[in-house]
């Protein structure tokens, strides 16, 4: 999401208007339209690859300098045709991973990086009492039951983590639950602003189906997501983003 934000719809859109080129075009599966005097993104044809997830946070500026023609076609559709044009790639398996971090190993990429080693810290209940020791906070993820590193002669998930205290916070699975969310850095595309309540339907998590829930400004780029159903797993600083079918209303941080 970042990437998109700041690297694909800012530094090179930026960098296109220096050599006077008027759009960029990106591999995305979603597309872009035009409704009244609003640029509305929407879901692609191929469902199974949708990416509007990941693009909550384009403006009315970037959208109408972007094209995304894969929008319309299929995965096997786009393979066709890159098989007709002779692209070497044309049958690489999809990518499933962060490009940069290609093992998968996020805490270990972070810590080469910042060349910082992992700081170990508590296991805590949530009551506070020390119950274990971890082996660095970022190894670990909202929702994670295996590998903690140790038994606890129960299932145990993490439930929160506390960056100050550096403390992972364990619970049982029904500690995971909650219907309300509060979301921050809203950027809406159908709208300028919330002005007042909607229903709709909004996702937590970019593998994640979408659920019934109702959103309520709090302030100008904070809001209140109430969902119908208890979500699994909320994670802060993870992407809230909503719809309207197939269009996406807009998104945001989950606070």
């Amino acid at each position: 999401i970042d990437c998109n934000r700041f690297i694909k719809f800012s530094e090179m859109l930026q960098r296109a208007e220096q050599l006077n080129i008027p759009r960029i075009a990106t591999g995305h599966y979603a597309s872009i339209s035009k409704q009244g005097d609003r640029y509305i993104l929407s879901r692609p044809k191929d469902k199974s690859k949708d990416q509007t997830y990941v693009l909550y946070s384009l403006t009315q500026y970037q959208l109408e300098r972007t094209l995304m023609p894969l929008g319309e076609l299929t995965k096997d559709e786009v393979r066709e045709l890159a098989n007709e044009y002779g692209f070497r790639n044309a049958n690489k398996p999809d990518s499933q991973d962060i490009c940069f971090v290609p093992d998968g190993d996020y805490a270990g990429f972070i810590s080469r990086y910042t060349g910082k080693a992992l700081k170990n810290g508590d296991f805590v209940d949530l009551d506070g009492k020390v119950i274990g020791s971890h082996g660095g906070m970022i190894k670990y993820t909202i929702g994670q039951r295996k590998g903690l590193g140790m038994g606890f002669g129960k299932p145990v998930y993490v439930v929160s983590k506390d960056p100050l205290k550096n403390t992972v916070v364990l619970g049982d699975e029904k500690d995971l639950y909650t219907k309300r969310v509060i979301v921050r850095d809203i950027n809406f595309i159908t709208m300028d602003n919330l002005v007042s309540p909607i229903n709709c339907m909004g996702k937590l998590r970019y593998r994640q189906r979408e659920e019934t829930c109702k959103i309520t400004p709090l302030d100008e780029t904070t809001i209140l997501a109430e969902f119908e159903k208890p979500q699994r797993a909320v994670t802060s600083g993870q992407a809230a983003v909503f719809y309207d079918g197939d269009t996406v209303i807009g998104g945001g941080t989950i606070d």
